[in-house]
């Protein structure tokens, strides 16, 4: 008999839409900034995160909410799913496959525009600030939907990432210092070693 872990797993990685089931180059696309004046721990911005997720989302971009309604106002778990209604495009699904203390990660699942996984995480850097990142790393879903993207999809989910980043910053401390870095590298593969059915697209260190 397999182990309850072991079952975990299964269920986590079952139907997920990896990059190699998509179009177009493999993208990694990292939103970032420094938070002014937070006085929290990276632990305690990313328990806000989790704990309140859907409001860090603008709504009139997209809406994200938990599949499972009876969860909704608890913390996301590994293997939660949540749908999320992106404007113009339809409603498509995405799972938890990954968290820990300072980070969290959603997988796509089949249906959707992207085909790969979203990291959100807090750390400090070598000055002791909080920094608040996301980073993707994804296929389109289609050459139908690579084809979308190239025409609006790519303004659409910048916007919606540096909101959330803002967002974050503001509920952790007092906005951002400077500028939401927002950058975009083309890979040629996953990176060695990195599982894209569980590992996250970065280590979030340093509370």
């Amino acid at each position: 008999m397999a182990s309850e872990s072991t079952d975990t797993e299964s269920n986590q990685t079952a139907d997920l839409l990896l990059p190699e089931d998509g179009a177009g180059p493999l993208l990694q696309r990292d939103y970032w900034a420094v938070i002014k004046d937070c006085q929290h721990p990276p632990s305690t911005v990313m328990d806000w995160v989790c704990q309140r997720f859907a409001e860090f989302a603008p709504s009139e971009l997209c809406v994200f909410k938990r599949a499972d309604e009876a969860c909704e106002g608890e913390p996301l778990k590994l293997g939660d799913e949540l749908s999320v209604k992106i404007q113009g495009a339809g409603t498509f699904g995405v799972r938890v496959i990954h968290k820990d203390a300072q980070s969290l990660t959603l997988a796509t699942l089949p249906g959707h525009p992207e085909a790969g996984r979203i990291t959100f995480g807090a750390y400090r850097n070598e000055h002791g600030d909080v920094i608040f990142h996301i980073r993707s790393r994804a296929r389109s879903g289609s050459q139908f939907h690579y084809m979308g993207f190239i025409t609006a999809g790519e303004a659409m989910q910048t916007n919606t990432w540096t909101e959330f980043v803002l967002r974050a910053a503001v509920t952790a401390g007092e906005g951002v210092v400077g500028v939401i870095h927002a950058d975009t590298t083309e890979l040629e593969d996953e990176p060695e070693g990195s599982d894209p059915e569980q590992d996250p697209t970065f280590i979030a260190k340093g509370d």
